[in-house]
């Protein structure tokens, strides 16, 4: 019962992340830092990068009925001034990734990875929640796996999970987890899962353990007088949009590190990412990026972390995105350092 493409804001999209020019607000007494725009070069890959080095140009693996691994390199164009894979370019390898295996499952049918019996019905897979974590960034030239596979949620969601690792020494770099829901196309509105969509899917189903535990914390809601930076007159261009005329999900993480200070960009490091969506994203949405401090080096933090909680919303008030980021100092030799098992695969889950 999965087969993912958009988040319950946007459809995944096949397009490269392009910034809109934006203008900045910034709260009264908070340090100046924010009013400089930062561009991303994040953008999918598809055949031309899933390139594995066994023979086979797109699919590395079929681990099991319901797992395979699929090879990244990363290309110059997805790194961002660091010389490391761009968040972005992260998240547009788990769409690609996912899109492929329902292909190879045979159970994905169009470009917006919709099975037959969803086609019939006018469903696509939206994106409820997501939550990425981050050990460590491939640099430019690595060439990462990207395991994926499908696991039920309830009875009306899915999830896709993902292990991201080093191709060369087994090393996990990431993981990532995000539970899925059907839309209808046309009355925009969520949709229970049909008996026969879920017959489609059930039999690869892996039933494991949950890579990535529920984020239960809560995210607080925000407004002019909670945030502590404000990043405005946020507008899809059209190289967002997917050919369903939403916002690639990539999209979102973009606009919610729009109001995130340059000095913590500069400094920090993201290391772990909790989405929570709300609503959709159209081309013509004007919208409006709100960060508050949750947590910093300075507020009864001992391990120099930094902590934000983001809303995006629409001119009018409207909520879109609820997410909470998690950034850690930029390490001065950034292999090898963090707690990671090299080992770690879904038989292990």
């Amino acid at each position: 019962m999965v087969a993912p493409i958009t988040t319950a804001a946007s459809m995944c999209a096949f397009h490269n992340v392009v910034l809109a020019t934006q203008n900045y607000g910034i709260k009264k007494g908070i340090k100046q830092g924010l009013g400089v725009k930062r561009g991303s070069c994040g953008g999918l890959q598809m055949k031309a990068n899933a390139q594995n080095h066994n023979g086979d140009d797109k699919i590395s693996k079929v681990v099991s009925k319901s797992s395979i691994r699929q090879n990244f390199t990363i290309r110059s164009y997805e790194v961002d001034a660091n010389g490391i894979a761009s968040i972005e370019t992260l998240m547009n390898y788990f769409q690609s990734s996912i899109i492929d295996h329902c292909n190879t499952l045979g159970i994905h049918v169009d470009a917006a990875g919709s099975s037959k019996e969803m086609i019939k019905r006018n469903l696509v897979w939206v994106y409820s929640e997501m939550q990425v974590w981050i050990y460590r960034y491939p640099k430019w030239d690595d060439v990462v796996e990207v395991e994926t596979w499908l696991s039920s949620e309830g009875k009306n969601a899915a999830r896709f999970n993902w292990i991201v690792r080093d191709f060369k020494t087994n090393q996990m770099l990431n993981r990532a987890s995000s539970v899925c829901v059907l839309m209808n196309k046309l009355t925009r509105r969520l949709s229970k899962i049909p008996v026969e969509v879920r017959r489609e899917f059930e039999s690869y189903l892996k039933n494991s353990r949950i890579i990535i535990e529920g984020d239960d914390k809560k995210i607080p809601k925000l407004d002019d007088t909670s945030a502590d930076y404000i990043c405005l007159d946020l507008k899809p261009r059209w190289s967002d949009i997917d050919i369903n005329f939403h916002v690639n999900n990539a999209k979102y993480v973009s606009w919610i590190l729009e109001s995130i200070p340059e000095s913590i960009l500069m400094n920090y490091e993201l290391s772990s990412l909790t989405l929570k969506f709300k609503r959709e994203c159209k081309r013509d949405s004007k919208l409006q990026s709100l960060a508050e401090v949750c947590s910093d080096n300075n507020n009864n933090n001992n391990n120099n972390n930094v902590e934000y909680n983001h809303m995006l919303r629409s001119e009018d008030g409207v909520e879109i995105l609820r997410g909470r980021t998690e950034w850690r100092l930029k390490p001065t030799n950034n292999f090898d350092i963090f707690n990671h098992d090299p080992e770690a695969s879904i038989k292990d889950l």
